[in-house]
């Protein structure tokens, strides 16, 4: 039988342990002990995957309260954890030479309808209000790094924000890398102005164009960002925004990220 997916595994765990921020306890007046931080890593994974509300997270399974795994995720995601370890696994990835940095491929899918910070009427969905999820891959489909806007945002001006958080990997010798030789996007991402932008950055642009017959072969690429946001609405909670803090979300965000990287150093093993 395999392990449920919201069990945290020792080598991640041995990963997220060191930068998770230490409080200090009043000796004085300890009070309860606090639920150790695995246990609630456990929770906030199990909220991941079921997408289950906070308020009905089973207190039989030893991952606290649903608030005070809400607050340990707030709280980890203001510290920079999740950004943190994905640049560890990245790095790790990277000492391996299973990065693909010949190439990156943008694109975004637009998020389920509901209210909160960084939502908006959707242009392509009756405006209906809602988010998106801005995505940018390697060239096997590890995510380099993701953003979250207003569902009226259009694709293309999330273009060079996208590059510019790809984050320092290091792992190999020399500088740290953040830029790709090449870039890949749809017909969404068809605007000479970001073309010269990006070729500014000392990257080439293969972005399709409009108004022009299929079959530019730029698809046989592209793809693995497509894969890539399957593997991020697998996790339930991503399907359907329910949180009105951005921060929250943009945290089970991230934190997606960080498992489907971790997913790609675990096929090393």
């Amino acid at each position: 039988m395999g392990t449920s997916p919201w069990i945290v595994p020792d080598d991640l765990w041995v990963r997220i342990e060191p930068l998770l921020p230490r409080k200090e306890r009043r000796f004085r007046y300890p009070g309860r002990l606090p639920v150790p931080n695995r246990q609630v890593l456990c929770g906030i994974l199990y909220v991941l995957h079921t997408d289950i509300q906070w308020e009905h997270l089973p207190k039989e399974l030893g991952f606290g309260s649903g608030m005070t795994c809400w607050r340990r995720l707030r709280d980890w995601n203001e510290a920079g954890v999740w950004q943190r370890l994905h640049e560890v696994l990245l790095a790790e990835l990277n000492a391996a030479a299973r990065l693909d940095w010949s190439r990156c491929v943008v694109d975004s899918a637009r998020q389920g309808p509901k209210r909160g910070i960084h939502t908006g009427p959707s242009p392509v969905d009756r405006g209906r209000a809602g988010s998106k999820h801005h995505l940018i891959t390697d060239g096997h489909g590890t995510p380099l790094a993701v953003l979250l806007t207003g569902g009226n945002r259009n694709d293309v001006t999330q273009l060079l924000p996208l590059l510019d958080a790809i984050p320092p990997v290091r792992g190999r010798v020399g500088h740290p890398r953040r830029r790709p030789d090449s870039l890949f996007a749809d017909r969404g991402y068809d605007h000479d102005i970001y073309r010269d932008q990006v070729r500014a950055r000392g990257i080439v642009p293969a972005i399709a164009r409009r108004n022009t017959r299929h079959g530019t072969g730029l698809g046989v690429y592209r793809w693995v960002v497509e894969r890539t946001f399957a593997w991020l609405h697998g996790f339930r909670r991503l399907r359907v925004r329910w949180e009105r803090r951005a921060d929250i979300h943009e945290a089970f965000l991230k934190l997606a990220c960080c498992l489907i990287t971790h997913r790609q150093f675990q096929s090393l093993c």
